[in-house]
């Protein structure tokens, strides 16, 4: 099927014609698109059916405009139906942006074209559905996707808490302490599945993926679990196959610690890792304390953590340091087995210099584990006095400590 012109390119040639001329112009354009082309340039170039049949009528009769044919004077022919109908345009806007009473008509179903047109034939109003498209149109209402912006109140204290943390950060890096950013990606089925995203491939061959996401029809699930080194500009991602759980949480930062940061971090004696507020690493968690506890015993470091603010773990580092690019180096790739999972995080790189490392956790990480309030007490926390819940040390109880 051919092209036909856009709707800005059909607003331009409208007012270089006349009346007659734009019918014979826009029955040309329809019999260019073929079946289905009087729908498509009437919808574009907001004419009427009637207009467009009128057009081919002339055309298909051989008419032709003849210089000083009489057309319609200036300001002649019939009124715009808003123009007819003082209230019409007072009673569209109050639909589109409905108050009051939260039961009236259409605040339960959507704006679409056709729900406006019965609701204003409902109030009495005559008019065809251009005329509706057409208002829109000139009150700059376009089709538009919601956006994410509302937070949501938030914690009165997360500024300060944002403050806190950058503080704590600078004072890290020039100690030479080890920063580390810690979260869970979002889960994967393992299989023939979409993934979002483009990628370029012959035209016409598309890779074929299940219509459906099933878990039934998954090989199983990959939960990436990262860890974002903001000193060295590193990934390391432990893709576990159980559970995410805080013990699989902790033990990431375990294998991340064992495998890179003992050897580029030796004498430290300290850890300051930045974390989510929610999910595996809560900060009501007890489970998570107490396997941050066994670390601090296993590595002989303190363990300072600087939890987010409630609602803001877009800002988290390795969101946008990490994830972001993982996701963009498998996007349009069907994540078909652990070695793909695999393989395409560590190809990860940036122009910036990331480079990922990426293993298997095949271990097993039971749920519902409750930690006893005399087990919680006897480990070896100490809260800040900023937030106490949000920012805090676990130190090792292997070696001697004074509080």
């Amino acid at each position: 099927m051919e092209q036909h012109e856009t709707p800005a390119a059909y607003d331009v040639m409208r007012a270089a014609r006349n009346e007659r001329q734009w019918r014979v112009y826009l029955a040309l354009e329809a019999k260019k698109l073929g079946r289905g082309g009087i729908s498509a340039v009437a919808r574009d170039a907001h004419a009427t059916r009637s207009t467009m049949q009128k057009g081919i009528a002339e055309l298909e009769a051989g008419q032709r405009y003849v210089a000083g044919d009489r057309l319609r004077a200036r300001g002649g022919g019939r009124k715009r139906v808003s123009a007819q109908d003082p209230t019409l345009v007072r009673d569209l806007e109050a639909l589109l942006d409905p108050k009051g009473d939260p039961m009236r008509l259409l605040q339960s179903t959507s704006k679409s074209i056709r729900h406006l047109h019965q609701a204003l034939q409902a109030q009495g109003h005559s008019l065809a559905e251009t005329t509706i498209r057409r208002l829109l149109r000139a009150h700059d209402s376009t089709l538009q996707v919601n956006h994410k912006e509302e937070e949501g109140a938030g914690s009165p204290d997360r500024d300060a808490q944002f403050v806190h943390s950058k503080a704590a950060c600078a004072q890290a890096e020039q100690a030479g302490t080890p920063i580390i950013s810690v979260d869970c990606k979002k889960k994967e089925l393992l299989g023939s599945f979409k993934n979002n995203g483009q990628e370029w491939q012959p035209k016409g061959h598309p890779v074929r993926v299940n219509v459906h996401d099933f878990l039934s029809l998954a090989d199983g699930k990959a939960i990436p679990y990262g860890v974002y080194d903001l000193l060295q500009n590193t990934g390391f991602v432990n893709v576990g196959q159980d559970h995410d759980t805080a013990a699989f949480a902790v033990e990431r930062s375990r294998r991340w610690w064992q495998q890179h940061g003992r050897e580029r971090y030796a004498g430290a004696h300290e850890l300051l890792v930045l974390a989510d507020g929610g999910g595996s690493n809560s900060t009501t968690g007890r489970l998570w304390k107490r396997e941050l506890q066994s670390l601090a015993n296993e590595t002989g470091l303190t363990l300072r953590v600087c939890h987010q603010p409630p609602g803001t773990s877009k800002w988290h580092a390795i969101e946008h340091k990490l994830f972001s690019t993982i996701s963009i180096n498998w996007r349009a790739r069907p994540l078909t087995s652990m070695e793909t999972v695999i393989a395409l995080i560590a190809s990860t790189t940036t122009a910036g210099g990331l480079r990922v490392t990426a293993v298997v956790d095949t271990n097993h990480y039971p749920t519902k584990i409750r930690i006893s309030k005399q087990e919680f007490k006897s480990l070896l926390l100490v809260r800040e006095a900023i937030h106490g819940d949000w920012n805090y040390a676990l130190h090792s109880q292997v070696h001697d400590y004074v509080i």
